[in-house]
């Protein structure tokens, strides 16, 4: 039963599976031996150090544990294949080694059992690195068949459902989310090297802004009042500027009520963090240099080839104004329209189609969000963005209508976003107050009036530079994933009937 695929078993078959190891377990236990009682297994190695250093370890004893994923008996013999967090390895378990009773029990063994054991490092005939078991110990019963080995778990519904088991039978997936742990572990390490400081800003908040999206709403029953968890880190990870902390930084979870799609969670990690006397230039500096340092850490020498896509990631990345980007795909230069109409016949020109009374900025973002955004396959700063979107950014010296803000694209994607902080709290008030008729006309991503954060700008805000640069993305790209699910742990799911 056990070499049917579990996804090719009937009812009738899959059940007979769970009742024969649930029986297995019972006579355990009725004879003394329940392996749910195992509290500790003393390891001395894991597989990876026999396997990278046998020559250090032949004839010699040690002590694993892991998961059976193999079993072959052969008369008095079996040899199978136990995985730990590094790898598998193989094991060799003699009747004449072990005891009769003992290899009896090993024989009833289960594929997905847990088992500790201790032998000796040697070579099998055809050179395969392998333990010698002389004692063994069962720590833990699988109650539940895994997906036969040779073809894992490929359905990717269930694979995100059970990402347990995904795991256990698809290494690599393993592999991605370790990369991913190296990652922000290394961004962590260049930003405290750096002289930020790590803090941690409330989850649940009575305003939300900091971001164009729509919140999840709960409620606080003990203070009786409706909350949201946040959409952004931005507005508190500012305030703390404000206090003097001049250089902060958190990588936390955000939440956004809004669609699904191969590149958005409904919640997801981002790193924000804020360095006073500093603009979005400075920013830019520092969004590259994390980028270079991950490509560097992940032993990247070349050009990052995303699912046959080559990308130069190592190399400086591109700068370019949103205007500029526009003219030079679609050929409309907004810089020559000062009035909206014009600059709404131009986007109709291009297939854009902006409502009527969309302003200058308005029309120029959405000719890029619609015509510019996917060919930016190489590492791109769009910079220079529309005040309508951009109501915490400061305005351009050089233009009223944009403001120092800038995004990075990457393979078409939006991977960083960074602004010189607006920190003069009459021109934010203004623009809350703008917000807050977007929200009335029913914007619902439109941000909130947020009056203790215009409170803690009038206390006097140093010039800044803040940037936001989203984890999952940059996992996805580094790792070759084409969907947001590869890379969460436990993707947001529509629960099963």
């Amino acid at each position: 039963m056990e070499e049917i695929k579990r996804e090719e078993m009937t009812t009738e078959e899959l059940g007979e599976v769970l009742r024969v190891r649930r029986e297995k377990l019972a006579s355990l236990v009725e004879a003394g031996q329940d392996p749910f009682r195992e509290t500790t297994f003393d390891r001395t190695n894991q597989s990876v150090d026999i396997l990278n250093d046998y020559d250090a370890f032949e004839g010699k004893t040690v002590r694993l544990a892991g998961r059976l994923i193999s079993k072959r008996i052969m008369g008095k013999a079996s040899f199978s294949d136990v995985q730990d967090r590094y790898g598998s390895i193989q094991i060799y378990v003699k009747k004449d080694e072990v005891g009769e009773e003992a290899f009896a029990a090993y024989k009833k063994l289960d594929i997905g059992d847990i088992i500790g054991f201790e032998g000796y490092a040697f070579k099998t005939k055809t050179g395969q690195i392998s333990i010698h078991v002389t004692s063994y110990k069962l720590l833990s019963k699988s109650l539940q068949p895994l997906p036969e080995k040779f073809h894992g778990l490929r359905d990717t519904d269930l694979r995100y459902r059970r990402r347990y088991v995904d795991l256990i039978v698809n290494p690599e997936v393993r592999r991605v989310f370790e990369t991913r742990s190296k990652i922000i572990n290394e961004i962590r390490s260049y930003l405290n090297e750096k002289d930020f400081i790590e803090v941690e800003t409330p989850v649940l908040s009575t305003v939300y802004g900091g971001a164009a999206a729509r919140p999840f709403v709960t409620k606080h029953n003990t203070l009786d009042i409706e909350m949201f968890l946040r959409i952004s880190l931005e507005l508190n990870l500012k305030r703390l500027i404000v206090g003097g902390m001049e250089k902060v930084y958190e990588i936390g979870r955000v939440f956004r009520n809004e669609g699904m799609d191969a590149r958005h969670n409904p919640e997801f990690t981002l790193m924000e963090l804020y360095e006073a006397y500093t603009d979005y230039h400075g920013m830019m500096r520092l969004t590259e240099d994390i980028y270079h340092r991950v490509a560097n850490l992940l032993g990247l020498e070349g050009e990052l080839d995303f699912r046959g896509r080559k990308i130069d990631i190592l190399s400086p990345f591109r700068k370019i104004t949103m205007a500029d980007a526009v003219k030079e795909v679609t050929g409309v230069d907004m810089y020559s329209f000062d009035d909206s109409a014009s600059a709404i016949a131009a986007a109709n020109s291009v297939g854009v189609y902006p409502k009527k009374e969309a302003t200058w900025g308005e029309v120029l973002f959405q000719i890029f969000d619609e015509k510019v955004e996917s060919t930016l396959i190489q590492p791109t700063f769009i910079i220079d963005h529309p005040i309508e979107v951009s109501p915490l950014a400061k305005k351009s010296p050089r233009d009223p209508r944009l403001t120092e803000r800038f995004e990075l694209f990457i393979n078409g994607w939006e991977m960083a976003n960074a602004f010189t902080e607006l920190n003069d709290p009459i021109d934010q008030k203004e623009r809350f107050m703008r917000q807050v008729e977007l929200r009335a006309a029913g914007d619902e991503e439109a941000n909130m009036m947020d009056e203790d954060f215009v409170f803690a700008l009038e206390n006097g805000m140093p010039p800044t530079g803040g940037v936001g640069i989203g984890i999952d993305r940059m996992v996805m790209l580094f790792t070759g994933a084409d969907t947001i699910r590869d890379v969460l742990l436990f993707p947001t799911m529509r629960p099963l009937e």
